[in-house]
């Protein structure tokens, strides 16, 4: 690298896990942030708001020092304190908390703001420790997980570089042109130089969706469907390698039963999609044995998204394309690193007795509803990091309920003074991810990555780390972690684990964990006892609420379903220049965002008398929300489509989209429904 470079990884919510060059000014700040060029997943390539990062870390907004509440909850006025101050308060309200009401009436709440291992889950050893109640991880990946784990089993599959070696690339639910850029660069490669074709499953017209040689639209919710016809088609046309489904498929004589009767003409009314449109791509699909299915989160995000993800899987399985460089499909790799995460997480210290929370869910678990808390006590004290549940949780109205009840301390380590920080007894300014150290795993891909510290804290900043082994020294929590630093507990990871130690990931920045061909595309055999792929899943085995799970890869009737109160489906998708609700605050994703829009169907708004760039009030039985009007055609009737997790002063009324969303668990593992909404609309 040149000098004045440092090197990092980027920590955000995204399977990409870049690996960065940052450029180092004299003046101590950072200039341009680029794509490590020798990481052949990152391939040179980030995003435009990481690029633009000196933007967030150099914010004048950014918080400076730890900060009172000084006023009523949500009055927004603070007063400067101590870190000292701070943290003997805090410590004295947990304290006090548990003595009171039980170590379960603390709460613990966090998630992705980074992906970094050591400043994410510090926070689970002070949890384990003291007892404190667990958290369900809920609101990105469990449905799409149980999906995948449900055929394939394993959590890891080709190296995600194949797919420039595919001839069919199939993006199934996800908008890599908004939230995974490096993936496209593959993409582009496999087009350019294999002459591949692209497939986009959305059901809007995309800017990746606008790139794609075929974009196959159906109704949200209904992904499983279309899956099911496309196999029916598969064994009709004898497309399906029965070779390879009798060596290492569980039952396919069965499934072909199975799917005899869900033809095309059954799927066209559940989907909006034509017959003549499911039948092409299905034999599109089944006649290109190097094809990958990236399959993505979005169209998990429903009720019944985990038969949906179950049976897109089953799709390579039929084909045998899992045997084929640059065939199978794509999901996330962390099953791949093993790492001994004792003294970062206290996972040896964990108790499965203790109660566990359904962070989606928070809602309704800090109004007090007794399907969250069981016998336990009421959440009296938050420890919130790394996220902002008073924007991206679901039916936010409970949510702000919630955080106002006068009985409920909270305390919020935070980079910018966020919704949740703003309803905060306590808040705390935190290091963004160039002034700590960390070590990182991809969910996109299979390096493992160490990022080192690249600048100073800003103002009185500290890291996560640092902050939990300062409140475990004063609740006298003992564990051998709460004496590490962050380097010293990435370098006793690396070493439990046989990676080596700090220093040598640190010379080589990163090691690929992949395995060998044969064993990341399951030809040793898929991660069950048998090692053969389910087409009849063990659903009991992936979450308790199993019992309405199909036996076999179905469309699960179970959404929320447009009627005449509500006839509109709302889609609530991730914008390009927002991730969550981080960038929200630079102004260059604010000046190229605009403000929240609805993608509304042309003849819907001509029905309602909606205008360009007018307003439309979008509203449930949770309350409504304002939005301005754009007329799309790229979508079908009766959808509507808000992108990105808006600050919630950026609407009319002071609440964001995430009002209309239900806090419903998808089964059978909990999860966050954030695609299934059923809505009316009226001019606003």
């Amino acid at each position: 690298m040149p000098e004045g470079t440092a090197f990092s990884v980027c920590p955000h919510d995204c399977p990409s896990a870049c690996a960065v060059d940052v450029e180092l000014r004299a003046d101590g700040r950072i200039g341009t942030v680029r794509g490590a060029r020798d990481l052949p997943y990152t391939a040179g390539v980030v995003c435009a708001k990481v690029a633009r990062y000196a933007e967030r870390v150099h914010h004048p907004g950014r918080l400076a020092t730890p900060l009172r509440r000084a006023g009523p909850k949500g009055s927004g006025r603070f007063e400067p304190v101590s870190w000292d101050a701070a943290l003997d308060e805090i410590a004295a309200r947990l304290v006090e908390t548990a003595r009171r009401d039980g170590p379960a009436a603390v709460w613990p709440y966090h998630y992705a703001g980074t992906m970094g291992l050591v400043q994410r889950e510090s926070l689970n050893r002070l949890r384990h420790v003291m007892g404190w109640s667990r958290q369900h991880y809920t609101i990105c990946s469990s449905i799409v997980e149980a999906g995948w784990r449900a055929g394939v089993g394993h959590k890891f599959g080709p190296h995600p570089t194949e797919i420039a070696e595919s001839d069919l690339v199939v993006v199934w639910g996800a908008n890599p042109v908004h939230t995974q850029v490096n993936l496209m660069h593959h993409i582009a490669r496999a087009r350019k130089e294999r002459g591949a074709q692209l497939v986009v499953v959305d059901p809007y017209r995309t800017p990746t969706a606008a790139q794609a040689d075929l974009h196959v639209m159906p109704r949200p919710g209904t992904d499983g469907a279309l899956a099911v016809a496309m196999m029916h088609v598969l064994f009709a046309d004898d497309l399906v390698d029965r070779a390879y489904l009798a060596r290492y498929a569980d039952d396919p004589d069965r499934l072909a039963a199975h799917v005899a009767d869900r033809p095309p003409a059954w799927a066209a009314p559940i989907t909006g999609l034509s017959v003549d449109a499911i039948v092409a791509f299905a034999r599109l699909y089944g006649a290109t044995k190097r094809s990958m299915i990236r399959v993505g989160y979005g169209f998990a995000r429903s009720r019944n998204g985990a038969a949906a993800a179950h049976a897109v899987t089953c799709l390579p399985t039929l084909t045998g394309a899992w045997a084929h460089k640059g065939g199978g499909a794509t999901y996330s790799y962390t099953d791949l690193y093993k790492l001994d995460r004792r003294m970062i997480d206290g996972n040896d210290r964990l108790d499965r007795r203790v109660r566990i929370l359904d962070q989606s869910r928070i809602g309704p678990v800090l109004t007090g509803d007794r399907r969250d808390l069981g016998d336990g006590p009421p959440v009296k004290a938050l420890v919130i990091q790394n996220t902002n549940p008073l924007a991206v949780a679901p039916d936010t109205g409970l949510v702000r309920r919630g955080f106002l009840r006068e009985d409920l301390f909270t305390v919020v380590h935070e980079q910018f003074m966020t919704e949740t920080a703003a309803l905060a007894d306590l808040v705390l300014p935190a290091t963004t991810f160039l002034e700590h150290d960390d070590l990182y795993i991809s969910l996109g891909h299979s390096h493992l990555q160490i990022g080192p510290r690249a600048i100073a804290p800003f103002a009185e900043a500290r890291p996560n780390q640092e902050v939990v082994n300062a409140l475990a020294a004063r609740l006298g929590a003992d564990h051998p972690g709460f004496a590490m630093s962050a380097w010293e507990a990435i370098d006793w990871t690396l070493r439990a684990s046989g990676y080596g130690d700090a220093e040598d990931l640190r010379a080589r920045r990163w090691l690929d964990c992949q395995p060998e061909f044969e064993r990341a595309h399951f030809l040793t055999g898929f991660g069950h006892a048998d090692g053969r792929f389910r087409f009849a899943p063990d659903w009991a085995a992936l979450g308790p609420d199993h019992a309405a799970m199909p036996a076999l890869p179905d469309h699960l009737a179970n959404t929320d379903e447009a009627d005449a109160r509500r006839p509109y489906r709302l889609v609530t998708a991730p914008s390009r220049n927002y991730l969550n609700t981080s960038f929200t605050e630079t102004p260059t994703s604010q000046a190229r965002e605009g403000r929240p829009t609805a993608k509304i169907h042309p003849d819907d708004c001509a029905a309602l008398g909606l205008v360009a760039d007018g307003r439309v009030r979008i509203g449930n039985d949770k309350g409504s929300v304002v939005v301005a009007v754009e007329p799309f055609d790229g979508l079908q009737r009766g959808i509507v489509i808000v992108e990105g997790i808006w600050p919630n002063a950026a609407f009319e009324e002071g609440m964001g989209i995430n009002l209309l969303v239900s806090a419903d668990p998808a089964p059978p593992n909990g999860g966050a429904v954030f695609h299934d909404t059923a809505v009316w609309l009226r001019p606003a």
